[in-house]
């Protein structure tokens, strides 16, 4: 059955290339193919009872190399970006299934020779597992409460080149996949894998170009932001509370690719009064379904895309249904326009998921 399913996905990648009849995809591409090994990170101790055996997955991808056409492409050592069709098993079939993901990924490189580099990189999608908690069938699976989730993949490696056309690449994977708390449990899998594969170059590959470019202007940057998200208790109830958050920033346009900055946070979880009404929580007050607080935070951006990392502390109005201090999101950004941009970020306590949210703001510069 195993064997089936790699074929499938191998089957899947040439058929992607068949139809591509004006070399669009092809040109400054590769079809890439790899195998992992490796476990489960038993974060929870549930796990130690219930994978069985190591896990065993395979990939395909589609990668579109970058060719230096604009600033950000050389000053990311010509990043690469595509698609990525995932399978793994989950070390016990009977009660965690497995998992089929599918999602987008960029990657970038630490060290870019010739017939060496040194990359990163991240994905994010959606991913589907086989098997999902159940209260009659499946009570023993407390990690996943739906089949659809959101799979997140980071990768550390190196690729050498052995051929004209022909790259083989290894390293190490993190993954995890979970459903941004939209139902219960949502403890989430963590995956850690070593890989190794071969990319096959494919269609016409043009020589990298290189070309002086201005020197970057430093700004300050001032946005306003609006989001709103949903989440589910921890009581396995079905419904969906509202939430959202309203969000001023600073940001100091440092570097081109990094802006460290400041900003304020009032956030609203309808979910509050249900989470307080358990045995021995504190009593209730409206205002308790609000909190207020400070952030840092780290944008890393390409072009109008950014992927942020913030830090915050609960200041004033705190966190009265866990007591948590530190609260964090991790973002990514589009900015549309000169003034507009949207959101999509999950906010969390620590490695403790809270809920996702959708935004969308207006921002402005100053020059120095």
């Amino acid at each position: 059955m195993r064997k089936i399913k790699y074929y499938i996905l191998l089957t899947i990648g040439f058929t992607l290339f068949s139809f591509d009849t004006d070399g669009q995809l092809k040109d400054n591409s590769y079809f890439k193919a790899e195998a992992h090994m490796g476990f489960i990170i038993p974060e929870y101790k549930h796990f130690n009872l219930i994978v069985e055996k190591p896990i065993q997955s395979a990939e395909i991808s589609w990668v579109k190399r970058t060719t230096g056409k604009t600033v950000w492409e050389q000053s990311y050592r010509y990043p690469e970006y595509g698609m990525t069709f995932f399978f793994t098993t989950l070390g016990n079939k009977e009660i965690l299934g497995e998992e089929f993901a599918l999602y987008p990924f960029f990657q970038t490189f630490f060290v870019r020779r010739e017939k060496f580099q040194f990359f990163n990189q991240v994905g994010l999608g959606f991913g589907y597992a086989t098997r999902k908690f159940d209260l009659y069938d499946n009570f023993e699976n407390i990690s996943v409460g739906s089949h659809v989730n959101i799979h997140f993949n980071f990768k550390l490696g190196t690729r050498f080149q052995i051929a004209p056309k022909l790259l083989w690449s290894t390293g190490l994977s993190f993954a995890h996949y979970s459903n941004a708390n939209m139902a219960e449990p949502n403890l989430g899998v963590n995956l850690f894998t070593a890989f190794t594969g071969m990319y096959l170059s494919i269609g016409k590959q043009d020589t990298l170009r290189h070309f002086d470019y201005p020197n970057h202007e430093k700004k300050h940057e001032f946005a306003f932001i609006y989001a709103a998200g949903g989440k589910h208790t921890r009581a396995l109830q079905s419904t969906i509370f509202f939430t959202s958050s309203i969000s001023g920033e600073y940001r100091f346009h440092f570097r081109r690719r990094f802006r460290p900055g400041i900003g304020v946070d009032a956030f609203y979880d309808s979910a509050t009064e249900t989470e307080m009404s358990a045995p021995g929580k504190d009593d209730f007050n409206r205002i308790d379904a609000f909190r207020t607080g400070i952030h840092l935070s780290q944008e890393f951006v390409y072009d109008r895309f950014s992927f942020i990392l913030q830090e915050g502390i609960y200041i004033g109005l705190v966190n009265r249904v866990d007591k948590s201090l530190m609260y964090n999101r991790a973002m990514l950004r589009w900015k549309f326009n000169e003034n507009w941009m949207m959101n999509i970020s999950m906010k969390s306590h620590l490695h403790i998921l809270d809920y996702p949210e959708l935004g969308v703001g207006y921002y402005f510069t100053r020059k120095l």
